[in-house]
């Protein structure tokens, strides 16, 4: 299974490409966006898997 890096990569990657397919972004703004929407995806994945381990870790022991 590919890691959580891999996954987010591949995601930002299909996310711009139908961007880009849908005629919302142009290829040449390519770079731009993908940041944009790679540091968006990145941050919220992390983010949510942060939580679930302080979610977690906040659990009583069952």
């Amino acid at each position: 299974m590919a890691s959580l890096q891999e996954q987010v990569l591949k995601t930002s990657k299909e996310i711009v490409v139908k961007f880009i397919e849908t005629g919302r972004v142009s290829p040449s703004s390519f770079d731009e966006i993908f940041r944009s929407v790679h540091t968006t995806v990145k941050e919220t994945v992390f983010q949510s898997a942060e939580q679930s381990n302080l979610k977690n870790n906040l659990s009583p022991a069952t």
